[in-house]
């Protein structure tokens, strides 16, 4: 038969220069498709974020402005009942961190008391002014009235003092003559003395004193922001704040 007999037709030569651009211009197009999927991709996971972000800004400020309220009406009710401290000498504990829904009022106040970081203790002297400021971060802070071995313990165990904006460890007596010997104040039991006894360079010892550094209360403090009075973690707790100072030092 005529369609046996005929020789087959070779097939058609494609030079391998226009091979290599085909397979060059499906791998493009491969990585162009990727890459409009990428950026589709991102786009979509950029709009969800701006929508959190949005929406954890609303939230932050509503937090803090909820947060200032209730600065502003732990004040009114401190002016209402008068609180007056039995004692004149306080500690007081930052007992929560940081956060960005604090308000900035808030911060401000921890920050002036020299409560800048949790769990860091400060020597006080009570007036008038402080109880407002107290009362105004009082979610914040517990406090209460340190007895002689508080104050003691405290100096002689964590005491670091501010040299030249440096905290330096009170291991020797020269140290504290050299920063406080113009107020008479020579050694570690001069300043454990003007502390407990609110001396007249009581502010001089506090302020040469660097904040105390505390340790993690295990099982003592529960993230309770209600007062210690109504079985919280917060505020007052008069002489009570002698047993959390010695699970703490």
């Amino acid at each position: 038969m005529m369609m046996e007999n005929e020789e087959a037709k070779p097939l058609a030569y494609v030079p391998e220069i226009v091979l290599k651009k085909r397979k060059t211009n499906e791998e493009w197009a491969i990585k162009r498709r990727e890459r409009f999927e990428q950026r589709k991709l991102k786009s979509k996971q950029d709009r969800k974020l701006v929508f959190k972000r949005a929406e954890q800004f609303i939230q932050e400020f509503r937090t803090k402005e909820l947060d200032f309220v209730h600065m502003k009406q732990r004040r009114k009710l401190r002016k209402g009942s008068s609180v007056i401290p039995e004692s004149k000498l306080l500690f007081i504990i930052r007992i929560r961190s940081t956060n960005s829904a604090m308000h900035p009022k808030a911060r401000k106040i921890l920050h002036r008391l020299r409560l800048g970081k949790m769990f860091c203790g400060v020597f006080v002297k009570a007036n008038d002014g402080l109880m407002e400021m107290l009362q105004m971060v009082e979610p914040y802070v517990t406090y209460g009235y340190p007895n002689l071995k508080s104050v003691k313990e405290l100096v002689f165990k964590k005491g670091y003092g501010n040299i030249n904006k440096q905290s330096v460890p009170l291991t020797d007596n020269n140290i504290v003559e050299e920063a406080l010997g113009k107020h008479g104040i020579l050694c570690i039991e001069d300043i454990v003395h003007e502390i407990a006894t609110g001396g007249p360079h009581f502010k001089d010892v506090t302020h040469f004193l660097w904040p105390f550094k505390l340790n993690r209360p295990e099982g003592a403090l529960q993230g309770r922001k209600t007062p210690f009075k109504d079985g919280g973690d917060s505020g007052n707790r008069e002489d009570h704040i002698n047993e959390l100072i010695n699970l703490m030092n």
